[in-house]
Formats: C-alpha cells, sequence, structure tokens
C-alpha cells in the first residue's frame, strides 16, 4: 500500500490525539492540550504516516544533545501490518542522527509483544525495566539503538 510520511507540528495536534485516541486505552490516551504541548517543546517533532490520503499513524520524537527519545508511536488498527510503524522508526532513527543524537531510547509494556518484536527486528536492545510504569500495572522495558543502525 502506498504511504507518505510528512513532518507535522502544533497545528496536527488535534489529528494526532485523534489517533493516539483509537490506539491506546482511555488512561493511556494523549489529549489535544497534552499533543501540543509537547510539539512546543524544543526538540519534539512528530512525523504522520498517511494512507490513501488520511492519517494512520505516527510517532513523537524528541532529541536532547546526544540522546532522542520515542514518546509515542502509533497505528490506526486498520493500518497494521502493513509496515507503516517499521519506517516512521526508521525515518525517527535518521532524524535523531541528524539533530546530532548517537543513541535513540524508548519504553515499550512487556504485554505489547507486536511492539516488542517491530523494536527487536529494528535492532533496538533491553537496557532496563521499569516496574508497573504503565497505567494498567505492566512493566516497561527500557530499549535503546544507535542512531546509526539499520
Amino acid at each position: 500500500m502506498q504511504a507518505t510520511f510528512q513532518p507535522v507540528g502544533v497545528a496536527y495536534a488535534a489529528v494526532l490525539a485523534c489517533l493516539h485516541a483509537a490506539c491506546f486505552p482511555p488512561a493511556e490516551q494523549w489529549d489535544e492540550a497534552s499533543m501540543a504541548s509537547l510539539l512546543a517543546s524544543p526538540g519534539t517533532t512528530a512525523l504522520l504516516a498517511c494512507t490513501q490520503g488520511e492519517p494512520a499513524g505516527f510517532i513523537l520524537l524528541r532529541c536532547i544533545a546526544d540522546e532522542a527519545e520515542v514518546l509515542t508511536l502509533c497505528i490506526l488498527p486498520a493500518s497494521r501490518r502493513l509496515g507503516l510503524a517499521r519506517r516512521l522508526v526508521e525515518q525517527a532513527r535518521q532524524n535523531a542522527a541528524q539533530a546530532g543524537a548517537d543513541t535513540l531510547f524508548l519504553e515499550v509494556s512487556t504485554q505489547n509483544e507486536a511492539a516488542s518484536r517491530l523494536y527487536e527486528q529494528a535492532g533496538f536492545t533491553r537496557q532496563g525495566l521499569r516496574r508497573h510504569y504503565y497505567a494498567d500495572g505492566s512493566d516497561a522495558l527500557v530499549l535503546s539503538s544507535p542512531c546509526t543502525a539499520a
């Protein structure tokens, strides 16, 4: 399926919040104000994935000094398993490298097997565990990858 990827800013906060709400349980959803606040902060960027001209998902990335962090990644259920998440992760890694980051970090729920597989295939390795990190009580794996990895 044909997909396009474009960087977006604060003007897209409502779109990103709607996508996030469709992908996460209520306790973990970020509203428009949260998205706008994050996008307005230094070093934070979003990359929007669209299929057939419609938003299908996004990745939110923050780069500070020589480190970058994936703040969130989501793909609408109907658009999953099309390689969009993999492409967003790779583009985020490239963007982080261009911003001067050496390492890309993220957290993923130990219960999110699909995301864990995605990150493992993308070259991320385990750095730690945050117990009871998520609202549902699940633990978070802390993962990292060099920004130069493929």
